[in-house]
């Protein structure tokens, strides 16, 4: 039996990984550019320049935040182009490269088995362009396997890139060590007249809850977008380091410095910086109030639904001085169900949840991520994911606490067979 609980007039919204709603400071700031200064940046009269002034005005911004210089963020439609403009533009221009030299060794790309697909994918199309591509391991609970990352270099390679904090599992990688120690390989490979290996990372989930000090992070290339921290989907960007050389994915017009054509989405450029900004300022303060009710949810669901399996670092180790997890991530996988089935039996309750990476929810196979940690088959199909947000509270945790135990049990009691309690536990 379905647990008899009224359902909550409020939306229980717990995908916040997803995307998020839009601030609505962001809202007010973003508001003049549709009407009012309306202009192309491209015009040189007085209503284009003043869409052109906004747009400068926004990287500048948005430089103070990433502590970059201006001229090197690119504006794109989202953090998918700002990851394929990376990888596809920077591989590119070494086969580019290579035409005039064939002495350069064939390219060699890294990436991990825990990627966005805009990763993933991306790099299965250039395996087909007869690029060589390497996939690292992780570990249980997520984390790069480090010897295995830097084992994998060859003379050809040109590019590892690797997800900053995971979209399903919210494990956070030491990027900062990473760059560090691939900036002593790079000093040895010139000496050797070998290309740098250059380093991406997807920091898609990481803008609004870790320190975007670029400086400090080292990495060459970090792809951002705004629907993570409250700002307009379809605008995100790229950070490309000063004097690093990629080729353009759309050609026209010649905008943000040849590397993006068509004209600017002046709106969303001026709310994404106005929402990088806010999230930042409130990262801390918020990150110490979600961490408490992800670890209060994550204990009590752990207690009330049997053979729950948490994926990703340990809640207790996770701290705002050791991130080890995003603090408003969990995963669970619940063997006996479908993921699926279980977001929509929450649905009419008016509970949003997630079974994994929102871009591939309408998918049917396994989370990638989920199985990448050594889970079977079974537990990778019954994971659901569960993201905090600003407009979380207690209240409506305790909510979906009446209500997710008992539709978990009678999922099992119709899919499962008489001996369940044996089958979880092999499971």
């Amino acid at each position: 039996m379905l647990p008899k609980v009224r359902k909550s007039k409020k939306l229980i919204y717990l995908d916040y990984a997803a995307t998020t709603p839009v601030d609505s400071g962001v809202l007010r700031v973003m508001q003049p550019f549709w009407q009012n200064f309306y202009g192309n940046p491209s015009s040189l009269y007085g209503l284009g320049q003043q869409a052109k002034t906004a747009i400068e005005n926004s990287r500048e911004k948005i430089a103070g935040v990433l502590n970059c210089r201006p001229g090197e963020i690119i504006f794109t439609a989202g953090g998918t182009e700002s990851v394929n403009l990376a990888i596809f533009g920077l591989v590119r221009a070494y086969l580019k490269k290579t035409k005039k030299n064939p002495r350069l060794p064939k390219p060699h790309i890294i990436t991990s088995k825990i990627e966005h697909h805009a990763v993933l994918n991306a790099f299965k199309a250039l395996e087909q362009e007869d690029v060589q591509i390497t996939m690292i391991s992780v570990d249980a609970e997520g984390f790069f396997d480090r010897e295995e990352l830097f084992s994998a270099i060859r003379p050809g390679t040109i590019l590892i890139s690797l997800i900053w904090a995971n979209n399903e599992i919210g494990t956070i990688q030491k990027i900062s060590e990473i760059s560090h120690q691939l900036a002593k390989i790079n000093q040895d490979r010139q000496q050797k007249n070998l290309p740098a290996v250059v380093l991406h990372t997807d920091g898609c989930q990481a803008s609004g809850a870790l320190d975007l000090n670029l400086a400090k992070l080292g990495a060459d290339l970090v792809s951002l977008n705004a629907s993570k921290i409250y700002g307009p989907k379809q605008t995100g960007l790229l950070f490309k380091k000063t004097g690093l050389e990629i080729l353009p994915l759309v050609y026209g017009g010649g905008q943000e410095s040849d590397l993006r054509s068509g004209t600017e989405n002046v709106p969303s450029i001026v709310g994404f910086a106005y929402a990088l900004e806010l999230a930042q300022k409130s990262r801390e303060k918020e990150n110490r109030r979600l961490r408490q009710l992800r670890n209060y949810f994550g204990a009590k669901l752990l207690k009330a639904i049997p053979q729950a399996v948490l994926n990703g670092p340990d809640l207790e180790q996770d701290s705002n001085q050791n991130q080890r997890r995003l603090p408003n991530n969990l995963n669970f996988s619940l063997a006996g169900i479908e993921g699926e089935t279980l977001m929509l039996y929450l649905d009419p309750y008016n509970i949003a949840v997630a079974t994994g990476s929102a871009c591939a929810t309408a998918g049917t196979d396994p989370s990638h991520v989920i199985l990448a940690l050594g889970r079977s088959s079974d537990l990778a199909a019954g994971t659901i994911r569960i993201t905090f947000g600003r407009s979380t509270q207690k209240k409506d945790l305790d909510y979906v606490l009446k209500i997710l135990p008992g539709v978990v049990k009678e999922l099992r009691r119709v899919n499962l067979p008489q001996n369940s309690e044996d089958y979880l536990k092999k499971v």
